[in-house]
């Protein structure tokens, strides 16, 4: 490992330093577009989506929404905005039971394999971490919602470890709460000014070295410099049916993102060009390099289609605007007595260490 070190911040090609309002604002519109984006592309080979559209370089479809990947976030960062750093198990069991558990689901039927198997268990009876005993708890459906927790404990990578686990405690185990660690902690990184190879070694930093997902992730961005293909397959599993592995999903995302060196245009549009699960992998780039750049980096067309969720997946959510989230969290963050979007709390918190060539 390397010393504790520190790095200029980013600045957007065309102008000053995002504002830390920005780079909020700029995340969670980030995580949606690209999630409209990535959509129409879920499940697809790179090769199918050459033959349906050539390269995808926008929106494919005339009414362009969020999935379960938006309206999961917004579940999140409200609960996030109430709680805060004394966000608990109890208060997450709570809040699944209260805006989902217990309401009628809309056409997603409460979204993927994770989030269904975590509804079942608690329709039971059974408690966290109980409920996230299932079949699917190796998913991407944490790493979906992560980015909220980034925000609100901007530069502090591993305090938004720490709160991104406690929500995934109800959904989760082993890798898929690290794959929410990594965007969490990644997205952290990014508020408080940090480029993008200090944001991907604060999603390395959180995550066990061992693990699945930092093999994943290393290996994504390792390659990362020769292009969506190369990324792809280092850590796709080919012939896996299911598409949602959070290890393959959030190295995909990082991997991206390295590819563009954080800019969103690039670090989108090569998320959902990869496909497999392309709206989750293109909304975690999006929100890291919105984060990273700011919402001015978004383009307007891309941000203007971005309206409240519609309650496709969780009506309870329905009304609710990624833009509002993100007020909210950041108003709640400020209310912290430490300083909050100071570079310097990022790096005396996170041991930088050296990205795996």
């Amino acid at each position: 490992m390397s010393s504790i070190a520190c790095a200029t911040p980013v600045r957007t090609p065309d102008g000053p330093l995002p504002t830390p309002h920005d780079r909020a604002r700029g995340a969670l519109l980030g995580l949606a577009v690209g999630d409209a984006l990535g959509a129409p592309a879920e499940n697809m080979k790179p090769s199918e989506i050459r033959a349906r559209w050539g390269r995808v370089t926008g929106y494919v479809t005339d009414n362009p929404a969020g999935t379960d990947d938006t309206e999961y976030a917004i579940f999140s960062g409200l609960l996030l905005a109430r709680h805060g750093s004394a966000l608990t198990p109890a208060h997450v069991e709570a809040a699944w039971h209260e805006w989902i558990a217990s309401r009628a689901e809309g056409p997603f039927k409460g979204a993927g394999f994770s989030e269904r198997g975590t509804l079942e268990n608690l329709r039971r009876g059974l408690a966290a971490p109980i409920s996230a005993q299932h079949r699917h708890a190796w998913s991407d459906g944490l790493a979906m919602r992560a980015a909220p927790f980034g925000v609100f404990a901007a530069g502090r990578p591993a305090e938004a470890a720490r709160l991104v686990a406690i929500d995934g405690s109800v959904s989760h185990e082993g890798e898929g709460i690290y794959g929410g660690q990594a965007v969490a902690a990644g997205v952290a990184a990014a508020m408080a000014g940090a480029p993008p190879t200090a944001v991907i070694a604060a999603a390395l930093a959180v995550v066990p070295d061992d693990s699945w997902t930092a093999r994943s992730l290393r290996r994504a961005v390792s390659v990362a410099h020769r292009g969506e293909r190369a990324v792809r397959s280092a850590v796709v599993i080919g012939g896996y049916p299911w598409t949602d592995l959070a290890p393959e999903a959030v190295a995909l995302a990082f991997g991206a993102y390295a590819s563009a060196d954080g800019d969103f245009r690039e670090a989108v549009l090569t998320a959902v060009n990869m496909g497999r699960d392309a709206d989750t992998t293109a909304a975690v780039a999006g929100a890291l390099a919105g984060a990273t750049r700011g919402e001015g980096a978004i383009p307007t067309e891309w941000a203007a289609a971005i309206g409240p969720a519609r309650g496709s997946c969780l009506p309870s959510m329905a009304g609710q605007h990624v833009l509002e989230v993100a007020e909210l969290l950041t108003t709640s963050a400020a209310r912290r007595t430490e300083p909050l979007h100071d570079p310097a709390v990022l790096f005396t918190e996170v041991v930088l260490s050296e990205v795996q060539q």
